[in-house]
């Protein structure tokens, strides 16, 4: 698998503001990147670099083995900026056949690709109606449309969702879903539970540092987890009934009505068979059971 992204020793100084420090990662085709951090951590530093809008004081990083900013870049990366906007003074599909010109599509081909982005957000029926006559959720896809004009193989969305009504937030994650197979994304949102169902690889930056890159797919060698979500609070009389069962390494509470648990599956292969046993012969009822860690407890539970 080849590599889209890489960055090695990334840092950038705005006077005595450190944005980022020694920052490393690779973003193989095919990856769905999240991006997390508090507020100032250095994101949207970090993808303005990305985009070639600006240059890192030391480091290494290429795209598609090119510099960013290279013209070779051209149509292969897309950008989307939280706070993209359209000119009220023009229709949606004038300005997207407009961005597909730029990208040196003849007219008739602009259009085409207008139609093609449009259909990708079902926005085909809102080409002639200007912004102002969209709702907040409709110009949100509509400048996502935007972004696959061309059809990048690397989009870089800030907060695509943030804002968006249930209903929006879903059609957007299920369109970048569909499109992630020929299409590798960063996502920079502070929505955790959104990005744990949209992406394989995590980000974690805070003060300009890359403190966590996580794979989705790793697991503890030796062990595995399970998140338990229960229906009341448990109590010390449940944890001690736990503790009996065979395999297990570890159990700690989680956010409330919640236990994680660690177990090794070579001494017990069915142990999420015997904790379903456990709880309804104790009388105790559960919400759900998820194989593996949630997103929130691999960055932030202390070990």
């Amino acid at each position: 698998m080849s590599s889209i992204i890489q960055c090695s020793g990334l840092s950038k100084q705005f006077g005595r503001k450190t944005a980022l420090a020694q920052v490393s990662f690779n973003l193989q085709q095919g990856d769905t990147a999240a991006l997390i951090g508090p507020n100032g951590a250095g994101k949207t530093t970090l993808f303005s670099i990305l985009c070639g809008y600006l240059r890192p004081d030391s480091g290494k990083v290429q795209i598609f083995g090119q510099q960013p900013g290279s013209s070779r870049l051209f149509g292969k990366v897309a950008a989307l900026p939280q706070d993209a906007q359209f000119d009220p003074a023009f229709s949606i599909g004038e300005q997207l056949d407009f961005y597909g010109r730029l990208q040196g599509l003849n007219l008739s081909a602009a259009r085409a690709e207008t139609e093609r982005v449009l259909a990708l957000v079902e926005l085909s029926d809102q080409r002639e109606h200007k912004a102002a006559a969209l709702s907040h959720g409709m110009r949100k896809r509509a400048a996502i449309a935007q972004a696959f004009i061309g059809s990048p193989k690397l989009v870089l969305l800030d907060e695509p969702t943030a804002g968006l009504d249930p209903a929006n937030a879903l059609h957007i994650r299920q369109l970048i879903s569909r499109l992630s197979g020929d299409v590798s994304f960063m996502i920079s949102s502070h929505n955790i539970f959104e990005l744990e169902q949209l992406c394989n690889k995590v980000l974690y930056i805070q003060h300009g540092q890359l403190s966590s890159q996580i794979n989705a797919a790793d697991s503890s060698s030796g062990q595995q987890h399970l998140t338990l979500q229960l229906e009341q609070q448990h109590d010390d009389a449940l944890l001690a009934l736990l503790q009996q069962l065979p395999g297990l390494i570890s159990v700690q509470p989680g956010q409330k009505k919640e236990l994680l648990l660690s177990y090794n599956p070579a001494q017990n292969a069915q142990f999420d068979l015997a904790l379903l046993q456990c709880l309804a012969a104790n009388g105790w009822g559960y919400r759900n059971l998820i194989k593996g860690q949630t997103l929130e407890q691999k960055l932030f539970s202390v070990s």
